[in-house]
Formats: C-alpha cells, structure tokens, sequence
C-alpha cells in the first residue's frame, strides 16, 4: 500500500461510513471517488463488495481511468469505473466525485419537471450550481453513458440525473460531503413542504442570488472543513477502525 495516499484515503473511509450512518448508501452499490493525480487518471474509489458501514482506509482501492487497479487488493465496481472516470477526465479540478441514490433527492429526479426549487435557506447554496441530466440510458456499464453523464454536467458541479440518483463534486472531500449534505437536506424539506398540499412561498431572486454568493462565495472554508472534521471525531468515538 503506498504510505504518501493514507490521508486521501481516511478522507474517502470516513465519508463513506458516515454516508452510511445517514442511510445515504444502498446496499453495497454506489461510489466516492478522489482524484491523486493533477489528470484526473489516478483517483482513489471503494471497492466492489464492501457495505460502506464496514470500509476502511486501507480498503479503498487506486484505480487509473483504463480501469486497472493500481494499488490495493480490491476490484472496482463496472459502473464507478465508466461513471467517475470521464468525470475525473473531464473535471480535473473536481478531485472529489461523490454518487449515491439517496432518497430524497433521488426523488426528484423521478417526477416530471423535478427540481430542486430555490425557496429554503438550505437550497439556495445550491442555485445555478445543478445540472439536470432528464434522459436516461440503463446502467452505466460501458464509455458511452459515463461519457454522457459527464458531458451533461458540463461547468456545473453537481448533477441530477433522471430516473437515476445525483452526483456531486468539488475540489475536496471535505466540500463534497458538505454538498452531500446539505442537498439531501434540501430535498428532504422541499418534500415535506409539498405533503402540506400548499404552494411553496417564492424568496424574491434578489434574495436568492445574495444568499447563494453568501454562502459559496463571501464565506471561507472553515465551515466545511469543521464539518468534515466533527464527523472523524465521531467516526473515532464510535468505531476508530476506518482509519486502519
């Protein structure tokens, strides 16, 4: 195991085991992904077969965007392979590729015109930074679909994609766990509100456009990193093996 990619591996572990803990995961299916190389063709991923509850830092595996496992023991899942390697290829700056199917904001990818609407303070983080892919195409088991997924993403860092799940990305674990996050939140609330059976108040878009820039322009990462760093030291008290 290479000792200089124990770090970004902690980083992938602990996001997996506590994406678990909030039932963001299904099953043994699903991916993170971080990229070690300044191309993208290197990145970090979880192996094929592991429940995200159990992964550690040692079991994530190096695979290089040709498919071939670089450095650990496990194989890589066919679809995290032809998903996050042209994301990885075609974002370079976007080290982190996190994909789940998680509920809530898998839903919306699953009604008609679904959208993650801008009327909640924890949504509007999130305007004019979502691509919505409304095709789908089966499983992502060859280039051609994982290539169309990261062509419809195109300048925007985190995807809806119909009938499928959502993918986020970022330049650091830290961000797009945060993203994570706070979108599955997003959604969870909007989907409350709407069992009211009552319109959703509009937030004026001058109202919108300032709080977005507040929060991913005009505030530092200190947020994000704290946020990161909380769910280690739980990880830690309740079970430190993810870090082995």
């Amino acid at each position: 195991m290479r000792n200089d990619l124990q770090q970004p591996r902690e980083d992938l572990a602990a996001a997996l085991r506590y994406a678990a803990k909030l039932g963001l995961n299904e099953g043994i299916c699903n991916h993170f992904s971080l990229a070690v190389s300044d191309d993208g063709n290197e990145f970090l991923v979880n192996p094929q077969g592991y429940h995200w509850s159990e992964l550690r830092a040692s079991d994530i595996v190096l695979c290089h965007r040709d498919g071939r496992v670089l450095d650990g023991k496990g194989t890589v899942e066919a679809t995290a392979y032809y998903i996050h390697a042209p994301i990885h290829a075609k974002r370079p700056a976007s080290k982190a590729v996190l994909h789940t199917h998680m509920p809530y904001a898998t839903s919306l990818t699953i009604v008609e015109d679904g959208r993650l609407e801008m009327v909640e303070q924890g949504a509007l983080r999130f305007h004019n930074r979502i691509a919505y892919d409304d095709s789908y195409g089966g499983l992502a088991l060859d280039h051609q679909e994982g290539e169309r997924i990261a062509d419809a993403m195109a300048d925007k860092p985190i995807a809806f994609l119909g009938h499928h799940g959502i993918v986020v990305t970022a330049p650091s674990i830290a961000k797009a766990f945060d993203d994570l996050y706070y979108l599955e939140r997003a959604a969870q609330v909007q989907t409350l509100a709407k069992l009211h059976g009552k319109p959703l108040r509009a937030i004026p878009q001058q109202i919108v456009e300032q709080t977005a820039r507040q929060i991913n322009e005009e505030s530092d990462l200190t947020q994000v990193q704290a946020h990161f760093d909380a769910i280690k030291r739980m990880l830690d008290r309740d079970d430190p093996s993810w870090r082995e």
